[in-house]
C-alpha cells in the first residue's frame, strides 16, 4: 500500500473536498439543499456585511479569494434560486450590489446555525494554541501564494 502523501497542497485539497462534502450533507438534512459548496457561507457573508454597507460581487471575491468567474457564477446560482438580486446603485449604473431576498433572510438563521455546528465540530479536540498556530501557518501558506 503506497504511503500516504503528505505534501501541504495535497493534503489541503483533501479537507477541502471533505469540508464541501459535509457542508452539502449539513444543509441537505436541515432542508437546505438547494445550497451546494460555498454558497451557503457566502449567504452568511453577504447577510453580515449588509447590516453596515452595500456588498458587490468584488467583496465576494476578496472574502473568499476567488476568481471574478467563480464569483459570478456563483451568484447567478444564488440569483436563480431566489436568494439574492442585484440592484443598481444610484451613484453608477454600472455597479450592482447585493440585496438578499425574503427567502435568504428566513433561511439565513438555519444556514448560520449550521455554518456554526460544523465549525465547532471541526474544531473539536484543537486546543485555542492549536488553532492559533494553525491559523499562522495558513496565513503563511496564503502569503507564499500571492
Amino acid at each position: 500500500m503506497p504511503e500516504e502523501r503528505r505534501e501541504l497542497g495535497f493534503q489541503i485539497k483533501c479537507v477541502n473536498n471533505m469540508i464541501r462534502r459535509k457542508i452539502d450533507i449539513r444543509f441537505a438534512a436541515a432542508g437546505l439543499e438547494e445550497l451546494v459548496g460555498m454558497q451557503g457561507p457566502v449567504l452568511g457573508y453577504i447577510h453580515g456585511e449588509s447590516l453596515n454597507r452595500d456588498v458587490f460581487q468584488r467583496d465576494v471575491e476578496k472574502a473568499f479569494n476567488i476568481r471574478r468567474s467563480t464569483a459570478t457564477v456563483l451568484l447567478q446560482n444564488l440569483e436563480q434560486k431566489g436568494y439574492i438580486v442585484r440592484q443598481p446603485v444610484s451613484s453608477d449604473g454600472r455597479l450592482k450590489k447585493i440585496v438578499m431576498t425574503e427567502k435568504a433572510v428566513q433561511h439565513h438563521l438555519a444556514i448560520w446555525r449550521e455554518i456554526e455546528a460544523f465549525n465547532r465540530e471541526l474544531e473539536d479536540g484543537i486546543s485555542p494554541e492549536e488553532k492559533e498556530l494553525f491559523l499562522r501557518i495558513l496565513d503563511k501558506v496564503k502569503k507564499n501564494l500571492e
